[in-house]
Parts: C-alpha cells; structure tokens; sequence
C-alpha cells in the first residue's frame, strides 16, 4: 500500500480574537511578547499571541522590575497592579564572616523618576497582570502552538505554525501523532511577524540572525523560606571565603531568590542543596540560619550575548531572541520589555499609515546599542557578584571601609549603580530620531534623553503631574507653550496675549488636524488652562517648562515612549509640521484610512489613560 499523502496544511490569513486579519503575529507569550501584544492592542492593531508551551509558566526566572520598566507600566495604566504585589528594594548590602561591609543606598539625585526602587516581583505575576489586561483588550493566547518555519515576499509573512506541539520536541509530537492525538499544520500569513521568543528564538534562527558573545560561567538557582532577621528591602550579598550567595527578597513572607555562584553539582537532590545553602549563608552571616527545601532549583549558563540586526524585512526579533544578559544586575527581562515598548508604537504607526515604514529602522539603531552598552554593565556586575578572587576577604573589608568613610565618593558610586541598573540613563541623543534642537533651545533636556520627574515633583507642580497623566495616551504629545508676559508699557504685537493665545489655538487646531490621530497636540497654560481648551495642561510655576527646557513661546514634542523627541521656540504649523515629518508621520490627507478606523476621532482611549 503506498503510503498516506502528508497532510496539507491549512493556508489562509488569520482571523484575530479582536476581529479581521491579523495584522501583526507574535511568537512567544512571556513579558516581552505580552508587553508588545499589549501595546499594539492598546492602540487598535490585531494581533495574534502563540506560545509552543502548553500553558503560562509556573516558576519565575526574573524578578526584578526596574525604574525605567516601572515608568514604562504606568503609560501602559498597569504600574499600580504591579506595585500592590511587589517588594519594594532600594539597598545592596554586603556581607563576610559575620559583618556587615557595606550598605550601598539608591541615588537617583540626577535620575528623577516617581519609581526610585527595584521591584522583586516573581516573573509569573508579572506575566497575569499583562495576561489579564491583554484580555480586556479582546486578545487570548494560543498556547501549543509552535513556529516550526517562516518565509518573506514581498509584503507578506508566511509562517508555518505546528498546533498541539506544547513542549516543541520533535520526539514527542511524533509520539503525539502515533497515539491519535490531533497535531494541525498551519500555514498564516501575516503583515508582519515579531519574534519573542527566547534565547532559543525559532525566529531568529529561521531569519538567520547570530548571536555572538560567551557563556563563561555556571549557576544555581534556588528559591527557598529563609529563617532570617536579613532586612527585606536590600539585595545581599555574601562572601562564603571561595564564592558568593546573592540573596533577593520575594515579596512573599520569608522566600528568598537565593543564587550561589560556586557549587551547581546536584541540583536534583533539593535537600542535598538545602542543606549545602544552609551551611554557606549560616558562615556567611555569622549565625545559624534555617533554610527551607528548595520550591524551585535550576542550573544556567552565564551568558553574554547579542545580535547585530534586530529586523528582517518584516521579521522583527525582541527581547531574549536578541540578547542574553547575565541575570547579576536583573536586565534580562527590563530589557526585553523595553524594547517591545520601543517597537511597539512605531510599528503601530506604521501599520495604522499614520508614519513611514522608514519609522522602523529606528528600532534597531535605538536598542542594539543599548545591548551592546548592557552587555558591558553586565560583564561587571556579574563579576562583582561572583568576587572569586582570592585576595577579596582580605582587601574588600579595607576598601568598603574607606568608602564608607567618604561619603561624596560612596554617593558617586551609588549613582553609577543606579545609572547602569534602573535603566533610567538609557538614552537615544544619537539615533535617527532625535534632531538638534532648534535655535535657542540648546539647554536643559536633550531630545534623545528621557522625560521624567520625581513624586515630589507630580506631588507639588500640576505641570508635571498633568504631564504624566497625558503620557499615558498611546500617541505622541506635542506641547505648546505660552509666551513670557509682555513687560510693562511694551507696544502689543501679533505674538502677545490675547493675540498670541488666538495664534496658539489656531496652532494646535491645524496640527490637530493634520496629525491628530497620531499626535495628541495639548496647549499648555500658566493658569488653569481655561483660555486654551480642551485638553489645556496647567503649569502654572513654569516648573513644567523649565524642566523640559524650552523657551517661552516654544514646543515640545514627546515620543510615545516618554522620550524628548524635539523642541524649539516658537514656530507656525507649517514648521512644527515639517518637524513632524521628518519624524516620518503622515499627515492626515495622505493617509489611507481603512474602514476599522474612520470611527476615530483621535483622541486617547479611556481605557488607556486609567491605572
């Protein structure tokens, strides 16, 4: 008997939970593929979720959330969520033979953000706060279904999905597939396909795409009930004489991420690891120390390394699949997350024709020097975390001794710390979308650089506060603000008030409508905002100006990742305009607008705003 023909595989363009084709196809479901999803749902784009796993992970490998993803969660309106179950970390002590060395404090003196502490938040939460606000936007995840295969032309992405394939293992589908059990090929063809899927990235493999760089070292990792008065809201770390325990609070009572950069033999006997943990923090510490049986053990590689192209025609790779850090400083998933949220709303404005596809070249000339800069910070810190240096006993207690006594140089470290952690440092001043400021507007915040502020800075400016609360609209913000009161007996001209309040209306009115489903254009008011509505924001001491930096009269424009992307002082539409398009935005006229979208007025979503 011949043998049976394979089965074809069903061909057609998918219909997505939200309702219509698939606009864009995320492989992998963890924070960086939910992250994404997340914002391109956010702003009306329909995607399609799969995961080759059978279902959400039940053991957290991250868990750190840093400042700059913090910020990042509050434009999403999911910070608050995050932060009712997290523990708040703000210290790194160091520990050896008993004696405390060194607390090392946060400082972000030159680093403002509402968010100055580390969040220990086990991955699995995480992931259900973004599952859950993923199907409030009308989006599931596939799980068991597994990319086995894609291929580009032209416009179009094909991607070979296998249903049913929940461990990815090509042995036991086949043993799935002798027993009866149903295992569907699926041919989906898409616009675009986002690949984040892990250090093992099928995408990347696929697209062709090496990560280069080194796995030097291996550890342990273990997740346990500590017996211990250690202060919860600092890391510690503890130099057992040849190698080091790092122990980071969960957020609940007692359970530690307890890391051992030495010994990673028998990591499947979990009283043979208790107990060997035990004896080294109890040495370590100076004190008997109870350790619980590990809930959860696992063995890694150290790894270093990155890609030098993040995109593939329209293939783009996040996250992991892109880079593998060291989990010493906890960047793996920050950094993942925060280039979703990069690509996330450039490619949004591609897919909606609100900006050029050239928008997108910008994701890889932003984050992979980011990568690149990560992958520096942490070579160091994991270095720092293992201290296998011999002499270390002998010359830590001298050198952190010193420090301690020179505060101006401790607070210098605690700085540097913070810069390379919180990821609040990062900044984009070189990349292709951040042009010089105009004439005038050289001071102060810098396009390319972040745009924060402290809590005591939205507690006590309405500016900054009203500031925060437009950030979490999805579209870009542009700022105009009002001229400097005319001096006494000055000759009224066409700029002064209320002249000039008539021009800024008439401003905000033809940009409005030229780029307003992309570009939320606000008005900014010295007083309440009354003479310049709607969506007037107050900044009534200048606090808000001043902090950006820009003139009286002038403009801000703000990406939608909170970054400055240009000022100037002041300037017609016709210029504010132009600098809209050289930031590839579309004006309104020339774009295509689909059916699914003439319902729009522009305006941000509610649902989007609200924490």
């Amino acid at each position: 008997m011949p043998p049976e023909p394979p089965r074809p595989a069903h061909r057609a363009p998918h219909r997505s939970a939200a309702g219509g084709d698939t606009e864009v196809l995320i492989v992998g479901a963890g924070p960086v593929g939910l992250t994404l999803a997340h914002e391109l749902a956010r702003r009306r784009v329909r995607v399609r979720v799969v995961d080759r796993a059978a279902g959400p992970a039940t053991t957290s490998r991250a868990l750190a959330v840093h400042p700059r993803t913090l910020e990042i969660t509050h434009q999403m309106g999911l910070a608050d969520a995050l932060l009712a179950h997290g523990q708040r970390v703000t210290h790194f002590t160091l520990h050896l033979r008993g004696r405390e060395l060194i607390r090392f404090d946060t400082n972000y003196a030159h680093l403002p953000t509402c968010y100055p502490f580390s969040l220990m938040l086990d991955q699995v939460r995480t992931e259900q706060v973004l599952r859950d606000r993923l199907a409030g936007l009308g989006v599931g995840i596939e799980w068991g279904v597994e990319l086995t295969g894609l291929r580009t032309d032209g416009e179009r992405v094909t991607a070979r999905l296998r249903h049913g394939t929940a461990s990815g293992r090509v042995a036991e589908v086949e043993e799935r597939e002798a027993g009866g059990e149903a295992v569907v090929d699926e041919e989906a063809e898409v616009p675009w396909l986002v690949g984040a899927d892990g250090s093992r990235s099928t995408v990347r493999e696929e697209l062709r795409l090496r990560l280069v760089g080194d796995a030097t070292r291996t550890w342990l990792n273990a997740d346990v009930v500590l017996d211990t008065d250690l202060p919860r809201d600092s890391n510690h770390l503890l130099h057992t004489g040849s190698g080091t325990v790092l122990l980071v609070p969960f957020p609940d009572p007692g359970k530690w991420r307890v890391v051992d950069t030495e010994e990673t033999d028998g990591a499947a006997d979990t009283e043979a690891v208790r107990r060997r943990l035990g004896a080294k923090i109890s040495r370590a510490l100076g004190r008997p120390v109870a350790v619980g049986v590990p809930t959860w053990v696992s063995v890694f590689r150290v790894q270093q390394r990155m890609i030098t192209a993040m995109r593939s025609g329209r293939c783009f790779v996040a996250g992991d699949a892109a880079h593998v850090h060291s989990p010493a400083s906890g960047q793996g998933m920050n950094t993942g997350m925060q280039d979703a949220y990069n690509l996330a709303w450039k490619l949004a404005d591609v897919v909606r024709g609100h900006a050029r596809e050239a928008l997108l070249d910008s994701y890889a000339a932003e984050r992979i020097p980011v990568g690149g800069r990560l992958l520096s910070s942490t070579r160091k810190a994991t270095a720092l975390v293992a201290l296998r240096n011999a002499a270390a006993p002998v010359l830590m207690p001298v050198g952190l001794t010193a420090l301690k006594a020179l505060r101006p140089v401790k607070r210098r470290v605690e700085h540097r710390i913070m810069a390379g952690l919180s990821g609040l440092a990062l900044q984009y001043a070189d990349g292709p979308l951040s042009p010089a400021p105009a004439g005038g507007t050289d001071r102060g915040l810098r396009p390319g650089y972040r745009v924060g502020c402290t809590a005591r800075d939205e507690a006590n400016h309405p500016g900054w506060r009203a500031l925060r609360a437009a950030l979490t609209d999805p579209r870009w913000t542009l700022l105009l603000f009002p001229a400097a009161p005319a001096p006494p007996g000055h000759a009224p001209t066409g700029l002064d008030a209320p002249d000039r309040h008539d021009a800024d209306r008439a401003v905000r009115a033809q940009l409005t409508r030229h780029f307003g489903r992309a570009v939320g254009v606000r008005c900014v008011h010295p007083g309440n905002g009354e003479r310049c509505e709607p969506d007037a924001l107050p900044d009534p001491d200048g606090a808000l100006r001043r902090g950006l930096g820009v003139p009286p009269g002038g403009y801000a424009l703000i990406r939608p990742d909170g970054y400055l992307a240009a000022k100037g002082p002041y300037a017609p539409a016709a210029a504010v305009g132009e600098v809209l398009r050289g930031l590839h935005l579309i004006p309104e006229h020339l774009v295509a607008h689909s059916p699914r979208h003439e319902h729009e007025d522009g305006g941000p979503r509610q649902d989007a705003r609200t924490e």
